[in-house]
């Protein structure tokens, strides 16, 4: 039998919480009305690490898996778009869809390593799987070193769409960010992501049902690089260029910190996070006062203030008032 406390727990787990779509409807709102005030190349900006925040969010969030290798993915995605545009110059499209299928494959390859140990020691096969990358696109050829890949259009979407014009650009990206949200708040409500989340809170349980835990595992793990990846490609084309920066641990540290700040294992956690990491960013890359420092502070004050993360710490409090 399930206790009255444990239900409820089951209940908040598996059922869409009511702010979360109310949060996803005023995005989409935000995201039509914004470029009437801001500049859409920071909102193309925000969006593309708000989609690798949440795919990220994915693993770490509904599947408690931690990685320190993400960046493998969203750069080696960017690397792979920004050659098969300017090389083969195909159309952004497939240039697109090629970066997501390194990613997938990379991921694969990755979580079949790493997906048989866990904790720290998951993180730390990821980490160093993810270096080895780092040091394959300091040499290889075609990511031409430290200068990167740069110096190609954009092209055109369907051969008809211009994605030169930014305006243009801003709303096919939010098309695809929207969409890809969407995709992962079903994955995680999904059948298989109430499993995935039993095996996060107590795997040998999950066992024990004859779940096979490794699959689920390794599933989530390559899902989450290719949504990853797709962040990477839409950011390739976004800036016309892919370089190491993109593939360095410090990205996947980064990814990191928008998630915690937002709040894991929530749907608008992460974009909330990425929201506020890039906007500071932004900010403070004109004041010439470190980055890295208001950052830094801003976590401390996120640890401090909401220990569940923003989004999480409301989340929770309105849950506490409702039920008064």
């Amino acid at each position: 039998m399930i206790e009255a406390e444990e239900f409820e727990t089951v209940v908040d787990t598996t059922r869409p919480h009511r702010l979360q779509q109310l949060v996803m409807l005023a995005l989409i709102a935000l995201l039509i009305l914004l470029p009437l005030w801001v500049y859409p190349v920071l909102l193309m900006k925000l969006m593309c690490f708000a989609l690798f925040a949440s795919a990220f969010n994915l693993l770490l969030g509904y599947g408690g898996l931690l990685s320190f290798g993400h960046a493998a993915f969203f750069g080696g995605s960017a690397y792979v778009t920004a050659h098969a545009l300017k090389v083969w110059e195909v159309n952004p499209e497939f240039a697109i869809l090629a970066g997501v299928a390194a990613a997938l494959v990379l991921g694969l390859i990755m979580g079949l390593l790493a997906v048989r140990r866990q904790g720290i020691y998951f993180a730390m096969i990821t980490l160093a799987l993810a270096q080895m990358f780092y040091f394959f696109c300091l040499q290889a050829p075609f990511t031409h070193g430290e200068d990167g890949i740069q110096g190609f259009s954009r092209g055109r979407l369907f051969g008809l769409i211009d994605l030169a014009d930014s305006n243009v650009l801003y709303y096919v990206i939010a098309v695809v960010f929207v969409a890809s949200i969407f995709a992962i708040r079903r994955i995680v409500y999904s059948p298989y992501g109430m499993v995935l989340q039993a095996i996060r809170e107590n795997e040998q349980r999950a066992v024990s049902l004859g779940y096979s835990v490794q699959r689920y595992k390794l599933g989530a793990f390559v899902m989450s690089a290719g949504f990853a990846g797709l962040a990477g490609g839409l950011k390739a084309i976004l800036f016309q260029f892919a370089t190491l920066t993109d593939v360095n641990w410090h990205m996947s540290g980064e990814v990191i910190l928008m998630t915690l700040l937002g709040g894991i294992g929530s749907i608008a956690g992460p974009i909330v996070g990425a929201g506020l990491v890039v906007t500071l960013q932004n900010y403070f890359a004109t004041t010439g006062f470190p980055v890295t420092t208001a950052l830094g502070a801003t976590f401390i004050v996120c640890v401090l203030l909401f220990r569940r993360g923003i989004v999480g710490e409301l989340r929770h409090r309105f849950a506490a008032r409702s039920k008064q």
